[in-house]
C-alpha cells in the first residue's frame, strides 16, 4: 500500500494561493473536537508551518505529506499492518488468498502462449506476504515453469517495509545488493533462487513481459476532492481552523483549480474524488502491456463512478478522524474503476470490476479450502483457515468491499495468433480466470 507515482505537479492558481478559501460545511471528516495533546504531532506541525506559508493545501497534497513526506511520512519508517498495526490485508489473513492470485499469472501465462521469461512485478507489496505466497505457488508448480525464466520486481517507496520483504522473501546465505542512490536500490534472490529487484517508481521496472499486481494500492493514493456549487465545480482545500489553535478544517476554493480537468463532462454526482497519480499509473500499465504483452490484476476496495464522499482514516483497526493527528494514522479513497478504465485509454481490454467474493470463487476457493482442511490435524488451524475463508468471503466483511480489476491486451480476449491451429478458422481465447471459472488447457 505505498505510492510510486511520481508526484502530479499541477500548480494551483495564484488565485487559490492568495485567497483564503470559504468554509467548506461537510460531513463526517472533522470531529469538531478540541484538539487533544497528543494530536498535535511533528506531522500537524510541518503542514501548518506549510499553510502559514503558501496558504491552504489540496487534499491530494495532505495525503502525499502525510503518507510519504521523506522525513514524518507514514508509511515511511513504521511496519503498519497485522493485528498491532492499523490494518490487516487479505494476504495477511490467509494463505489461500495469494495461493489463489499465483494460480490467476499461471493461468494467464499458459492461456497468452507461455513466454520463456516473464516478470513478477508488485506496486506496494507491503510485508512481502502476498509475493511469498505467489512464489510458493510457482515453485510447487515448478514442472509447469521449469522452462520459463522469471524474476520479481517489488516497487516500494518504504525503507521499513522493503526490510521486512527483504526478510521474507531473500536467501539469507546471498548477501543483498544496496545502493540507495540507483533506482534499484536493492537486489538480492529468493529462497527459491529467483531474482528479485526493488524499485521506487513503476518507470524505472524494466519493460518487458510482465504481470502487475496491485493490492489495496491504489486505494492509498493522493485524490482531489470537489464539491458541486451553484457557481460550479469547487476543489476542497484543508486549511488551519482560525477558531482553534492547532487543528485543521476543510475549505472550498473560491474558484476553479487545475485538478478540475479530471471530472468527466456532464458528472451528475455532486462530490467526486479523483486521483491523477493514478491516472499515470494506468497508463504506465497500458503502454507495457499492449505493447510487450503480460496482464495487471488490481484488487481493492472501489466502485465503478458511483461513490461520493470516502475519504477516511484508519488507526488501531478503526475508523479515525482525517484530520486529527495527521501521520499517525492510515488514509485511503475507494477507487474509482471507471477512472481506471478511461485512463487506459483504449490501449488495452479492462475486465471488472467484480466482487472478491465471486472472484475467489472462480478461482476455486473451496476446493483449496477443502484440501487445507483435509490435510490439516490441528484443531487450532482448522479453526483459522474457517475463519480466514469467512472474512474473505462474507459479504458482509471483504467479500463484496473488494474488487478486482484486470487490464489485458486485446488479443487476449479476442484472439491471437497463438491460439490458431490448423483446424481452427478462427482464434478461440480462452476463459480469463477469476473473471470466469478457471479453466486448464
Amino acid at each position: 500500500m505505498s505510492v510510486l507515482a511520481r508526484p502530479y505537479a499541477g500548480p494551483l492558481s495564484a488565485a487559490v494561493r492568495a485567497v483564503i478559501p470559504c468554509l467548506w460545511r461537510g460531513n463526517y471528516f472533522s470531529s469538531g473536537k478540541e484538539p487533544a495533546e497528543n494530536s498535535v504531532t511533528p506531522m500537524l506541525r510541518h503542514l501548518m508551518y506549510k499553510i502559514k506559508s503558501t496558504g491552504p493545501i489540496t487534499v491530494a497534497e495532505y495525503m502525499k505529506e502525510v503518507l510519504t513526506n521523506p522525513v514524518k511520512g507514514y508509511y515511511m519508517y513504521r511496519d503498519m499492518l497485522g493485528e498491532k498495526g492499523d490494518f490487516i490485508t487479505s494476504p495477511e489473513i490467509s494463505q489461500i488468498f495469494g495461493e489463489l492470485l499465483g494460480i490467476w499469472f499461471i493461468s494467464e501465462w499458459i492461456a497468452t502462449g507461455k513466454s520463456s521469461t516473464f516478470q513478477l512485478v508488485e506496486l506496494g507489496p507491503g510485508r512481502g506476504t502476498l509475493t511469498g505466497d505467489i512464489l510458493r505457488v510457482f515453485s510447487q508448480l515448478g514442472s509447469v515453469l521449469k522452462n520459463c525464466d522469471i524474476s520479481i520486481h517489488l516497487v516500494e517507496v518504504s525503507q521499513k517495509l522493503s526490510e521486512i520483504q527483504a526478510l521474507r522473501l531473500t536467501e539469507e546465505k546471498v548477501p543483498l545488493e544496496q545502493n540507495a542512490g540507483s533506482p534499484v536500490f536493492m537486489k538480492g534472490v529468493t529462497k527459491s533462487g529467483i531474482p528479485i529487484s526493488w524499485y521506487r517508481y513503476l518507470q524505472d521496472v524494466p519493460k518487458g513481459y510482465s504481470f502487475y499486481l496491485a493490492h489495496e494500492f491504489f486505494d492509498v493514493l493522493p485524490v482531489h476532492k470537489f464539491q458541486k456549487t451553484p457557481q460550479g465545480w469547487r476543489e476542497i482545500f484543508i486549511d488551519i481552523d482560525p477558531q482553534v489553535s492547532d487543528k485543521l478544517r476543510f475549505v472550498l476554493a473560491p474558484c476553479s483549480t487545475p485538478a478540475e480537468v479530471f471530472i468527466q463532462p456532464g458528472e451528475m454526482r455532486d462530490h467526486v474524488e479523483v486521483c491523477p497519480d493514478a491516472g499515470v499509473i494506468i497508463q504506465e500499465l497500458s503502454q507495457r502491456i499492449a505493447g510487450t504483452g503480460g496482464a495487471a490484476l488490481i484488487a481493492d476496495y472501489g466502485h465503478d463512478g458511483t461513490k461520493t464522499d470516502t475519504f477516511r482514516g484508519f488507526c488501531d483497526h478503526k475508523l479515525h478522524d482525517v484530520l486529527t493527528a495527521p501521520g499517525k494514522a492510515d488514509l485511503t479513497a475507494d477507487v474509482d474503476f471507471s477512472f481506471l478504465r478511461r485512463m487506459a485509454q483504449g490501449k488495452v481490454a479492462s475486465l471488472g470490476p467484480i466482487k472478491q467474493q465471486i472472484f475467489l470463487k472462480n478461482m476455486g476457493i473451496d476446493v483449496r479450502l477443502k484440501v487445507l482442511l483435509d490435510n490439516s490435524d490441528e484443531a487450532s488451524m482448522r479453526q483459522r483457515l474457517l475463519l480466514g475463508y469467512d472474512m474473505l468471503m462474507n459479504p458482509k466483511k471483504m467479500g463484496e468491499r473488494f474488487n478486482f480489476f484486470a487490464l489485458l491486451p486485446h488479443e487476449r480476449l479476442h484472439g491471437g495468433r497463438h491460439q490458431v491451429n490448423a483446424r481452427q478458422s478462427k482464434p478461440s481465447p480462452s476463459p480469463v480466470a477469476g473473471f470466469g471459472e478457471l479453466t486448464w488447457r
